[in-house]
């Protein structure tokens, strides 16, 4: 049994989301204490027992102590993978997202196919929203032989959620190829989308367009953002969100194969025009580095180079709490080798094999 303290690095939700499909992976039982430690509302989050749910059914392992609140949990990895369909629904506005990407990393090494939906928020703070999963982490996956399509059924904001997303994923054939992205090259476009939900009216997603549009004019670049409106009447995805809401997304693309980007959700006052000036400065503050992703991808890139076969690299803009925090989980808990020099971060994945 392997033993780990959630208080110690960022001590958040991370951790929890990566230990129990390592223990899967690894076959090895699970004590994990302190959970969330650092965080305003220690414990287990609704997002959080959720994804160890998901991550113990498709194993068919056994999970003790754990419930909302919970600062413990004991875990016993079952015997083999999984594939099939599976439905979850996280009960709040908790990440669809977060909970894809922690059962994810298990559907690549299952006996058949995945398809899950998921029920939960689509769009909030502190978690990538699906157009950053889709257009930018999923296509860098994509690279090291890594098969997965996510698609929206019906959007979903904070604080009511209901949002529904479907995810497919597929085996991988025999391993999980390096990641290698450690030269820029030259911007080639920028993409993105401005979503808003019931809100038409105010015109929020041509708002959110227009002022992120200008700021990157303004330092030279040409973005491409499609503007869309989810409403009763003209529902863009095939069910309409039951609430007002808004997100931004927009994505740069390289002639090296870089995908940089950079996102924001709406939220009560806070301005369609403050949504699309932070969104733009924050995707021109990484083109300003000689970052290969931004730091977001680059800490959820981390457990999948951990399972790759070799090394991989690329450049991070900065280091970040979650990626000291994930580095520190794939070398302890899975035995990969990891190291960040002048802001290149090194993965040697252990080559894992179903």
């Amino acid at each position: 049994m392997i033993t780990i303290d959630g208080s110690q690095k960022s001590g958040s939700g991370t951790i929890v989301r990566d230990a129990v499909p390592f223990s899967v992976l690894t076959g090895e039982e699970l004590f994990l204490t302190n959970i969330r430690a650092n965080r305003h509302k220690p414990g287990l989050r609704a997002q959080h027992l959720r994804g160890i749910e998901a991550s113990a059914h498709i194993c068919q392992g056994e999970l003790a102590e754990a419930t909302i609140g919970s600062k413990k949990i004991r875990f016993k990895p079952g015997k083999g993978i999984r594939g099939g369909t599976s439905k979850w629904d996280i009960g709040t506005a908790g990440s669809t997202t977060m909970l894809a990407l922690s059962v994810i990393p298990l559907a690549l090494f299952a006996d058949k196919p995945s398809r899950y939906e998921i029920t939960g928020g689509l769009f909030q703070d502190f978690a990538p929203s699906i157009y950053h999963v889709k257009y930018v982490l999923l296509r860098i996956l994509e690279t090291m032989g890594i098969n997965v399509h996510i698609k929206i059924i019906r959007p979903g904001y904070v604080p009511m959620g209901n949002g529904q997303i479907q995810v497919k994923v597929f085996p991988v054939r025999e391993i999980i190829k390096p990641l290698i992205l450690v030269d820029r090259g030259k911007t080639t476009g920028i993409k993105g989308i401005a979503l808003s939900s019931l809100l038409q009216k105010r015109k929020v997603s041509d708002r959110m367009a227009k002022e992120c549009q200008r700021r990157l004019k303004s330092k030279g670049y040409v973005p491409d953002i499609e503007i869309l409106y989810d409403n009763k009447n003209n529902p863009v995805y095939p069910r309409t969100s039951i609430q007002a809401g808004a997100s931004l997304a927009i994505w740069s693309e390289t002639d090296t194969g870089c995908l940089i980007g950079s996102d924001m959700a709406g939220a009560l006052r806070r301005p369609a025009e403050y949504i699309g000036k932070k969104v733009a400065n924050h995707l021109i503050q990484v083109l300003e580095t000689e970052a290969t992703v931004d730091e977001h991808v680059a800490d959820q890139l981390i457990p999948f180079c951990g399972l790759a076969h070799g090394w991989s690299s690329y450049i991070i803009p900065k280091m970040t709490a979650h990626i000291e925090t994930r580095l520190w989980r794939v070398e302890k808990m899975l035995g990969a080798k990891t190291e960040v020099k002048n802001n290149r971060l090194r993965v040697k994945g252990i080559g894992y094999r179903r």
